[in-house]
């Protein structure tokens, strides 16, 4: 046998596109935006992926001061720089100054967009828009809170994957806690063995799951 062509593997041409999405949709996607965010607000004049990424590399600084501007990411306390020392990588420090909540930002929406899609093994489809899902939170940390849970306080989640355990996740980050969590297919025993060593202060748990 002879050598295999160039982008030829396993009889399949690799060089060949699957797949390229539709013109609506690039119109439709967030990169897109970005780089009419770009374009617009400071200046320039991208007209591509490949001009894009190359700014990201070129200027890293300036691209995440922009993508941070874009995502309209909301803290309580600015950054004092984009990155502290870019010579240093892995060790490299992002946005340092800055205090921002996680849960903030991301319940930051309160409308009736979907928020979550939960599909289990055998229960029926279940939908929860931005605006439900801030309800729930709001009324979880009310309960943290009355429990006693405080800023660094940890809460554990011994839970499936499933809408009400990124709840609880979003509750305790909401209030300043620490969140830990570990999937319900690993035995009681292993659980409060893995648990255990963060003394939650709080613990959320089912009594089974599928």
């Amino acid at each position: 046998m002879g050598p295999t062509p160039m982008g030829i593997r396993g009889g399949i041409d690799v060089t060949k596109l699957l797949w390229e999405p539709s013109a609506e949709r690039i119109a439709e996607a967030n990169m897109t935006r970005f780089t009419a965010f770009l374009n617009e607000r400071h200046g320039m004049a991208l007209d591509s992926y490949a001009a894009l990424h190359r700014w990201s590399v070129d200027d890293i600084p300036a691209f995440w001061a922009a993508a941070w501007e874009f995502l309209e990411i909301q803290a309580s306390v600015p950054y004092e720089a984009v990155v502290g020392d870019l010579t240093r990588f892995p060790g490299a420090s992002w946005f340092p100054g800055a205090r921002l909540n996680f849960a903030e930002n991301l319940l930051r929406y309160r409308d009736d967009r979907t928020a979550f899609i939960f599909v289990g093994e055998t229960a029926t489809p279940r939908r929860m828009t931005y605006a439900e899902l801030y309800s729930v939170v709001s009324r979880v940390a009310g309960a943290l809170r009355a429990a006693g849970v405080h800023p660094g306080d940890r809460v554990a989640g011994y839970m499936p994957n499933m809408i009400e355990t990124a709840v609880g996740m979003l509750a305790t980050t909401a209030i300043g806690g620490v969140w830990s969590s570990c999937a319900t297919d690993i035995g009681p025993a292993a659980a409060a063995d893995r648990l255990g060593q963060i003394a939650p202060k709080v613990l959320f748990a089912v009594d089974g799951y599928r």
